[in-house]
């Protein structure tokens, strides 16, 4: 077997040196071959390919584009190819969008202002796509420095001592984004940078720029800085900040260090903190090239789709999961209904994560009835509702002076009023006129969350008219979704004062 394996290797070899000491235009026609050892390398050989030095670099561009200028014109590819820009952003095609592509074009520093779950981070998460898929910088810099004008001591002296030979690394762009939550604990070192002990140790001295270990802003250099809830910052690390943006200068332990940093500054905000009260310092507010309103959606189908979009996916084997649209819709609305309500502190906000949370509890509660009764068809009704309360409690903040009553009564008083709106969307009460007078008559039916599918089937026979209403709605060769189907008419009705509701041992008898 070593005999057979041994010429091998040998060729290999052989053909790692062709690649390796060769000029491209000599490797270029040996590469269109289709023999295997070929294939192998002709990855090695395009990574072999980008300019691996300085003067390799000269040889195929006079500059590197700044941050600003790189997404710039990658904004104006994008534009001009006429496809859609930030597809993750819903609801903000004529509000976020104009302004953001406005300010992009402009190389502007960027604050947005909006309540907490209104999509701040994934904005600046989707800004990443803009820049180009990697840059060269100098060899092992902290701060990925631009190779013909470096700004850091030791990058200058290697330039200075290695001329054209100087040794390049490529950075993606997944590592040019730079994010810091602020909190009260964050320091000037950890954004700015502080001198490093073991340098000191090595000999070098206070005042030599090369003994200083930098931090997150001088390590986003060429890169996009993020940082959320800018307000929390205090006083003294906002000034700082601004004199970054403009004067491009640093205060490291009383030694100024001149550090023209290449960075797009992006912050986020609360509105209620962004104000004159002393949590921001005005400078700082000034240095900010353009301010960026957020808002929640406006429309019950973005609502809609930023839940589909952003729910975590439960597939599992064996079980098929259908989220008919007017539960889909019932979940937007009680989102929708909390953001007007008196009983809420709307200055906090009411997060999209209310909605996406309440779409993910939903089927979870959907997927215990199928484990419990045998069935494969994930479909959530009416009776899954209060599943949900414990997924949006902890994320709305009661006002102090609301009616004395608890926040499960709030979400329940919610959730009925979301169920009457949709309701009203898609019937009007002379329409079902027979269903309610079979209701008159004495019909008792019951409901439950535990309620097997083929006990809805058998309504359809006995209640007139039900049928062609449920028919409406979803499929009626369904079982599962003629029983959410099922489940929201007669809630609809009796929201509507048209059939009574009691519970009794933990089933819902209406009549």
């Amino acid at each position: 077997m070593r005999h057979g394996f041994e010429p091998g290797i040998c060729q290999i070899r052989r053909q790692r040196s062709f690649y390796f000491n060769r000029s491209r235009a000599e490797i270029s026609p040996v590469l269109s071959r289709t023999d295997g050892i070929n294939k192998l390398f002709q990855w090695e050989f395009m990574q072999l390919s980008k300019p691996r030095t300085l003067g390799e670099l000269k040889a195929a561009v006079t500059r590197l584009p700044t941050v600003r200028e790189e997404m710039r014109n990658n904004l104006i590819k994008k534009l001009k190819s006429g496809g859609e820009l930030f597809p993750d952003l819903i609801g903000y095609s004529h509000t976020v969008k104009p302004e953001l592509i406005n300010a992009l074009l402009c190389g502007h520093n960027i604050i947005f202002l909006g309540e907490r779950g209104q999509g701040k981070s994934r904005i600046i998460r989707d800004m990443v796509q803009l820049l180009d898929e990697e840059i060269p910088a100098v060899y092992g810099c902290p701060i990925h420095d631009n190779p013909f004008q470096p700004i850091c001591a030791e990058c200058k002296d290697k330039l200075a001592e290695l001329g054209d030979m100087l040794p390049l690394e490529y950075v993606p762009r997944d590592r040019r984004l730079v994010e810091k939550l602020s909190t009260s604990d964050v320091s000037t070192a950890d954004l700015i940078g502080e001198v490093d002990p073991i340098k000191i140790a090595d000999g070098r001295t206070l005042d030599d720029e090369s003994s200083i270990h930098f931090g997150l802003v001088p390590r986003a250099n060429r890169s996009i800085f993020a940082i959320n809830e800018l307000p929390d910052l205090a006083e003294k690390i906002q000034v700082a900040f601004f004199n970054i943006m403009e004067e491009n200068d640093l205060q490291i332990k009383g030694f100024p260090v001149r550090l023209p940093l290449d960075i797009l500054l992006i912050a986020t905000a609360n509105p209620e903190d962004y104000t004159n009260r002393g949590r921001i310092i005005t400078p700082l507010k000034d240095r900010f090239d353009v301010q960026i309103r957020t808002h929640y959606p406006k429309e019950r189908d973005h609502e809609i789709q930023i839940m589909e979009q952003e729910a975590r996916s439960l597939n599992l084997d064996g079980y098929e999961t259908y989220m008919p649209r007017f539960m889909a819709q019932i979940l937007a609305e009680i989102t929708f209904q909390a953001r007007k309500s008196t009983a809420i502190n709307q200055h906090s906000g009411v997060s999209c994560r209310v909605s996406i949370r309440s779409y993910e509890a939903i089927l979870g509660s959907a997927l215990r009835r199928c484990i419990a009764i045998g069935e494969n068809r994930r479909v959530p009704r009416i009776s899954d509702i209060e599943s949900v309360f414990p997924a949006i409690a902890g994320k709305l903040e009661m006002e102090y002076d609301v009616e004395d009553r608890n926040e499960t009564e709030l979400l329940e008083d919610l959730s009925r009023r979301a169920i009457k709106f949709v309701f009203d969307t898609y019937f009007e009460l002379q329409q079902l006129s027979s269903i309610i007078q079979v209701f008159q008559s004495g019909m008792v039916v019951t409901a439950s969350q535990s309620q097997p599918s083929s006990h809805y089937i058998e309504f359809l026979d006995i209640i007139p008219g039900l049928k062609d209403t449920v028919d409406k709605l979803v499929d009626n060769s369904d079982p599962a979704l003629i029983a959410s189907a099922v489940e929201f008419i007669f809630e609809g009705l009796h929201l509507s004062n048209k059939i009574n509701r009691d519970v009794v041992n933990e089933e819902v008898v209406y009549r």
